[in-house]
Order: structure tokens, then sequence, then C-alpha cells
């Protein structure tokens, strides 16, 4: 608006009119100030809706990936480790109720030891967590507090300053507790939504569930029924397994064949049920007497099969040998309170995976059929002892290995 001449209005007028324009410029002043101010909230808005998505499109993109796990490590890699990293948290921990030691043993047979992953605790009794969560299960975003959460967060060595405490369950059963800790007060603080979290925490539970019943169908595929342990086929896909890993870092390898001695005559005399227990009891003590990592089975009928990795001929000898005098020194209880006595005859072939040029599957059918042709040699030379196979014996029996020494050749002399 153009000014006016002062002459234009009388005294008075002009003072009205100056007032008028004075409030019309604070008016405006204050628009300004307040559409700034809008401004500033509404890119605040847009950046947390951004960040929102960002966080829903990774959240997305994390559900896509537990659920097409396969295996019980992968899950709960992606869970410890690479949440914690991608979230920005502190520490990612797992308490999982493992009373049969199921799932401990589903990672030793991916290979995978309990004790190198700290943060993945499993635990036998659930009280503990239970008495926690209480009977609605609800979860806790908070302060860290060392009474009440030291068994979400075992070995502290920096303490965290807020904590989210998730707990998993199945048809409102406690199953575990997925646990969140920051060093950050604001991160998971009491008046926080937590419906992320609990999402989070439910898509871990259905996963980890899907994760082990494909466990469970495959051991099924893979579990001699009799005995529990591992059957033939399990054995055939791990032996290629283990010596490829032999080959790779160039290792001995040994493999161990068992045969319960005169069976036929403990089921003639005796019947089959019993004889059945005799191989359970049989299978126990042979698997108590190996390392978690070795490859155990029930290779048929009364014959039982062992790989040992990086193991040299001395100890596998010496292995055979502690469970062939466990054997025979046992009273093996049978029907009726009867015990009988039996003894087995053992097979062990050793060889350094490395020196060989063939493949994986053609080495292991070899390594085996050393086995098994020591075990036949200890059966005809009267049973209840030990023949051992070494490739050291290449060079000092060749005539003895002539078929061998054909389907084998070292890549250096």
């Amino acid at each position: 608006m153009s000014s006016l001449p002062k002459s234009y209005f009388n005294s008075e007028e002009f003072a009205t009119f100056e007032q008028s324009m004075s409030a019309q410029k604070n008016d405006q002043a204050d628009l300004a100030q307040e559409n700034r101010q809008l401004q500033k909230q509404l890119r605040a808005l847009l950046s947390n809706v951004r960040q929102n998505e960002e966080k829903l499109k990774r959240f997305q993109e994390l559900e896509l990936r537990l659920i097409a796990c396969s295996e019980l490590f992968e899950l709960l890699q992606i869970v410890i480790y690479e949440y914690r990293v991608t979230s920005n948290l502190d520490r990612v921990t797992l308490v999982l109720y493992d009373p049969e030691y199921e799932l401990q043993r589903m990672l030793e047979d991916e290979g995978i030891r309990a004790s190198d992953h700290p943060d993945i605790i499993f635990s036998p009794n659930i009280s503990l967590i239970d008495a926690f969560y209480g009977f609605e299960l609800k979860p806790f975003l908070g302060e860290y507090d060392v009474q009440n959460h030291r068994d979400f967060f075992p070995n502290v060595l920096c303490k965290p300053c807020s904590v989210a405490l998730l707990p998993m369950s199945r048809d409102m059963e406690l199953i575990g507790s997925l646990n969140l800790a920051s060093h950050r007060q604001e991160r998971f603080a009491s008046s926080s939504a937590s419906d992320f979290l609990q999402r989070l925490a439910s898509i871990v539970t259905v996963c980890l569930n899907n994760v082990c019943n494909q466990e469970r169908l495959k051991r099924l595929g893979l579990t001699d029924m009799l005995t529990g342990i591992n059957n033939r086929r399990f054995f055939d896909q791990r032996l290629e397994e283990e010596v490829g890993r032999a080959q790779r870092d160039d290792q001995l390898i040994s493999c161990l064949f068992f045969d319960v001695d005169l069976f036929k005559h403990v089921n003639d005399t005796y019947g089959h049920n019993d004889g059945d227990i005799v191989l359970q009891d049989v299978a126990n003590l042979i698997r108590m007497n190996l390392r978690t990592s070795d490859v155990f089975a029930r290779y048929g009928g009364e014959e039982f099969a062992a790989i040992l990795n990086n193991t040299n001929s001395d100890k596998a000898i010496e292995i055979a040998e502690r469970i062939r005098l466990g054997i025979e020194d046992r009273q093996f209880s049978i029907s009726d309170s009867r015990t009988i006595n039996i003894t087995v005859s053992i097979g062990v072939a050793t060889m350094e995976a490395g020196k060989y040029s063939i493949n994986t599957k053609r080495f292991g059918q070899q390594l085996v059929q050393k086995a098994d042709h020591c075990l036949y040699e200890a059966k005809r030379s009267g049973r209840n002892r030990i023949i051992c196979f070494t490739d050291e014996q290449i060079k000092s029996k060749r005539k003895q290995l002539e078929m061998f020494a054909e389907e084998l050749q070292p890549t250096s002399t």
C-alpha cells in the first residue's frame, strides 16, 4: 500500500492510520514467524516420516529374511548380529528354553559350538525369566537394572543405559526372551511405544518354531528310529562335508567301523526285542566316547560308523580301544532282569586328506571301504579286536593296498 501525504488526514486520523499500519506490519511479522515455525515443524515431521519409512523398510526386509531362514544358526545370526548392527544397538541377546538340549544339538549338527556365541543363552530352566515376565507376558522397556536383568545380559562389560526385554511365547507358553540393550538412555524409555518390538519378537518366535520343525523333519529322515542316532543317509551326507573340510585344511581324517560280534546269536537266543535293547545300549556307549563334533551313525544292522576329523591314527586307535574295552567290560541288561556280555570288532582307517587329488565323494568312499576292510580282518582274525589302516602303509605294504593305490593318486610324493 503506497503512503499518503500527511496533509491528506487530520492529525487524529493520521495517528489512527499509523497505528493501523504498525499493527498490520506486526501481524505480518507474526504470521511470517508462525509460518517459519510451521515450516520447521513440517520439515521435522517429514524427516520423521522418512526415518519411519526407512525403519519400516528395514523391518520388512528383516521379516522376509527371517521367514526365508531354513537353518537355525542362520536365523540366530540375523537376530543376534545383523539386527544389532543395522539397528545401532549395543547388544542383542537371546535366552532360549532348551530343556532337552535339542536346540544346541541342532547347532552342533551344523558344526556350530554354542560356547562360541555367548549372546545365545540356552537355559534348561525357564523359571527365572518366567518370574520376571509374569502371567501377562508383558515386554519391559526402561532403565537397565543389574539385579533384575543380569540373566538376560550375562557377562556385562559395559553397563547399558536402557533395555527392551521382549517375551517370546507360543500358545501363551514362554519359550524365551529377545533382549535389546543401548547406551542411550532415551532409546528404550518406559513411555516408548513397543508395537514394532513386540512384532519383531513374535516374528522371531514363529520363525524359530518353523526352523526347528524343519530340522525335526530332517532328523526324522536322517535318524535311526531304534537307537535315536543318525542313520546311513545322514552319515553319507556328512562324510563328503567332513572330507572336504579335511582336504581344505590339509588334515588327517579317521573312520571307525564297529560291528557287534555274534549278534545273530543274541537275536536267536534272547529274541529280537532284547537284541534291540543291546543295540541301543551299544549306540549310547559309543556316542558317549566320541566328541560332539564327530559324525556317528548306525550304518546298518549291528554295524556303526564314525568320522573323526583332525584325528591321527594313534588317537583314533585310543578312542576305539576305549570303546572296545567299555563294551567288553559291561553287563548289558535285557528283559527279565537278565544280563549278557557282548564284544565288538572295530576297523580303523586314517588318511591325510590333503595328499590326494580325487574328489571328496570318491575319497570318502575309499576311506570307509578301508575301515570296513579292517573290520573284516578284525572279525576274521578272532573278533573283539581292532585292526587299523593308515595311508603311510601305502609305501610299506603296497601289495596289500593294490586296489586302493589305483584309486588314489597322491598330489605329491
